[in-house]
Order: structure tokens, then C-alpha cells, then sequence
């Protein structure tokens, strides 16, 4: 039921700022820059203290950032901010095979050589993109940032929308943004209700010192119980995502670092000469969940808080930076056009724009890790013999690379060169 009191604040008050935005990780923050480059303000909410956030140590977090996110951080300006940190991806090899066998001899390896547009995409450990995400909203004017509080409440209205804190502060704005993770409340507060399920699969994620460099060389090793993703990182770095099934990846975290470099080693392989751990090792579990709506009245859900998918194919924030690129540049739109840029019209072209790419996406990553975590014989053949047939085709492989760079379909304008 509406409480008239708020009802006649949503009325009366002026907005805070034009944008709400539950979520001060990488999505929300970004969206908030994005604005400020049209001129539209924004208000930015995240639970965790700010010197919490902004002096993260490295957590496992890394990111495969293609091609397309990387410009739209340089159209942001961010770029010039992380870039010393960030390790080029000049090429992808694909394999299937079993621990201790070594991989299939039919395998996809993907060239950036052989796109003009230069490399793939880079790797970026959370840390470094989240501070400088940090420090540039600071330096925007446009942009404040609420720390150390969370939202107990939200309610639309005819030109509004507004939230209460858990501190009792209760702010005002236009639209109303979820870029509060997958368990995200700004969507369970507007009844948009989900669709997914676990994988029974968790992702074991730790950095890894090598005694050879990787020259720039991504690698996805499928194995029966999930992939083993080894992503270069500056310097004899690399980061792993090592996926097994939820029982045997509990057992394998709870073992002594010693123990479970054991565990890895048959399953990394010796082409990078010897392998040691550098840091903490790091857990999360697997699943796909995709909001059923992106939108409600006057709101718009972007990132894990509209889609989480498996991280198989390393495209989830990209993915999100994609609903930041769409959803910004619908909203410039429709400022400079004097429309209400909370206006239902309006956020349904979000959702017409990025829906259907993010379900494809998700069921895409879906499908490819059902495929291969499996040791059928049957499926094993099959998928071998598909990786060599493509690995033999530079057109269709040179559309899997743009694919990887986040170089196809709908671009919005923040993404393009």
C-alpha cells in the first residue's frame, strides 16, 4: 500500500539528482559517469564504506574486459587510469581434456593478428578498476556518493521516484537504477521476479606466479566437472577460474595451499614452467539468473542485478558495461529530446535494446558449459571434432574473435571506436 506522506514527497520535493543508483560496484558507478557526460546527475548508494571499497586487496577478482568495454572506459576517461595495470590479451586457445591427460589435439586458438582493431580485450583485477571508478566519481561534480547505508524502501510516482535508508534519509529522483548484484532488492522491492538455476559447479579463483612469461595467451582447458581458465595478468601472473562440481571444490578449498597446488599442477601443465601460489584463494558459486523484466515504473535494472550468467565465456561485466553503454545513451537521448528520461517508453527501449542480446548471452554460456562439463564419449567427439572444423575457418573464426571483442551486434555509441 502507498504511504501518502512519501506519496506527497515524491509530489512536492525536489529531486535529489536526475539518477538513483543502488550500488556503488563497477556497473553503477560507470552508468553515473556516463550520465555526467549528458549532463545528468546522479546519486550513487552502496552499503560498503567507501575506504572499504575504494583500498580493496586483490580478492581473485580479475576481469576478461573485450575490446568494446575497454573503449567505453576510455570514453570516460578511466582507461588512462588503469591501463599500466591492465595485461593486453593478444590471443585465446580453447581445449578439451581430462587432469593429467593433457588437452585434445583439436583445439580453437583465436589471433588478435587477425582483426584490425588490435587486442581482444584485457585482463584487470577488480582492485585497480573499482579505486579508479572511485576517484572519478569524486572528481565529478554531477555525482555524489552515499556510503555505509543501504535502501529499506523505494516507491514511484508520476515525475518521481524515491528511497529510504536504513539511516532514514529519504532521497529523490527521476529513475530509479539496480546495480545491487544478482540477490538485487532494488528488483525484489518492484515484484520482478527471476528466472535461473544453479550448475552444482563452484569456481575456485586464485592468482598463480609462473616461471615463463604467457605473452599475453589466454587459455580455456574444459575438463569433465567444468573449465580451468588461466588469464594473463602483468608480469609471470596469471589468474585462474577453476570450476568442479560444489562438493569436490569445497573439499579442495578447505585443503592446506601446499595440498592444493598439488591438485592444480596436472591440471595447469608444465608449459608455463613452475606454478606457485601469490595470495589468498577465493570461492564462488555458479549459477544463471536472468530478471524476468529490466524495467518497472520509473527503474531499470543493469548488470548482475538483470543477468548473471557463467563465467565460461568471461563476458558478464561486459556484458553489464554493455546495459551502462545502452541504458546511458537512451537516457542522453531522451534528455536532449525533453523527454522524461524515466518515461515508460523510454526504459522500454532499453529493455528492447539489451533483452534479447543478454538472453541469447546467457543461454549461449548455458548450452557451452553443459556441452563440455560433461565426459560423455559421444559429446566429447562431437565437440573435438567441432573446435578443429572451426579452428580450420578464418572467416567463422574471425567472427568468433570480433564476438570475443564485444565488436558485434547493436553498438552503443560509448563502445564504438
Amino acid at each position: 500500500m502507498d504511504n501518502p506522506a512519501r506519496t506527497d514527497i515524491l509530489r512536492v520535493m525536489e529531486h535529489d539528482s536526475d539518477i538513483l543508483i543502488v550500488g556503488g560496484g563497477l556497473n553503477g558507478p560507470a552508468l553515473a559517469l556516463a550520465a555526467a557526460q549528458a549532463g545528468l546527475s546522479s546519486t550513487v548508494i552502496d552499503a560498503l564504506p567507501e575506504p572499504t571499497r575504494k583500498n580493496a586487496t586483490f580478492d581473485g577478482r580479475s576481469y576478461a574486459l573485450a575490446l568494446a568495454s575497454v573503449r567505453l572506459l576510455r570514453n570516460l576517461g578511466l582507461w588512462e587510469r588503469v591501463a599500466e595495470n591492465a595485461q593486453p590479451m593478444l590471443e585465446i586457445k580453447v581445449s578439451d581434456g581430462r587432469a593429467g591427460e593433457g588437452p585434445s589435439p583439436f583445439f580453437l586458438h583465436f589471433d588478435h593478428a587477425e582483426i584490425e582493431e588490435g587486442p581482444m580485450g584485457h585482463m584487470l583485477e577488480d582492485r585497480f578498476l573499482r579505486r579508479a571508478l572511485i576517484e572519478a566519481m569524486a572528481e565529478e561534480p554531477l555525482i555524489a556518493q552515499v556510503s555505509s547505508d543501504t535502501v529499506t524502501a523505494q516507491e514511484a510516482g508520476a515525475t518521481g521516484v524515491s528511497v529510504t535508508l536504513a539511516s532514514g534519509k529519504v532521497l529523490a529522483g527521476r529513475v530509479l537504477i539496480g546495480a545491487d548484484g544478482r540477490g538485487s532488492g532494488t528488483a525484489a522491492r518492484a515484484d520482478i521476479r527471476r528466472t535461473g538455476w544453479g550448475y552444482g559447479q563452484t569456481a575456485l579463483v586464485a592468482a598463480i606466479e609462473h616461471d615463463l612469461p604467457h605473452h599475453g595467451i589466454a587459455h580455456q582447458f574444459f575438463m569433465p566437472p567444468g573449465p580451468l581458465a588461466i588469464l594473463p595478468l602483468p608480469g609471470n601472473v596469471s589468474s585462474i577460474v577453476w570450476s568442479e562440481t560444489d562438493a569436490t571444490a569445497a573439499r579442495f578449498a578447505a585443503l592446506p595451499d601446499a595440498e592444493f597446488m598439488e591438485l592444480l599442477r596436472p591440471r595447469f601443465g608444465d608449459f608455463l614452467g613452475g606454478i606457485k601460489l601469490r595470495g589468498k584463494r577465493y570461492t564462488y558459486p555458479l549459477s544463471l539468473t536472468v530478471a524476468n523484466s529490466f524495467i518497472a515504473d520509473r527503474l531499470a535494472l543493469i548488470g548482475d542485478a538483470a543477468h548473471g550468467m557463467h563465467p565460461i565465456a568471461g563476458q558478464g561485466l561486459n556484458a553489464g558495461l554493455r546495459d551502462v553503454a545502452a541504458l546511458a545513451q537512451v537516457m542522453t537521448e531522451a534528455s536532449r529530446r525533453g523527454e522524461d528520461i524515466a518515461a515508460a517508453d523510454v526504459l522500454a527501449r532499453y529493455q528492447q535494446w539489451r533483452r534479447f542480446d543478454t538472453a541469447t548471452l546467457a543461454m549461449a554460456t548455458d548450452l557451452t558449459n553443459r556441452l563440455f562439463s560433461n565426459d560423455n564419449p559421444v559429446l566429447r567427439a562431437a565437440r573435438d571434432l567441432g573446435m578443429g572444423a572451426i579452428n580450420q575457418m578464418p572467416g567463422l573464426r574471425r567472427g568468433f574473435i570480433r564476438e570475443a571483442a564485444g565488436l558485434t551486434g547493436d553498438l552503443p555509441e560509448l563502445m564504438k571506436g
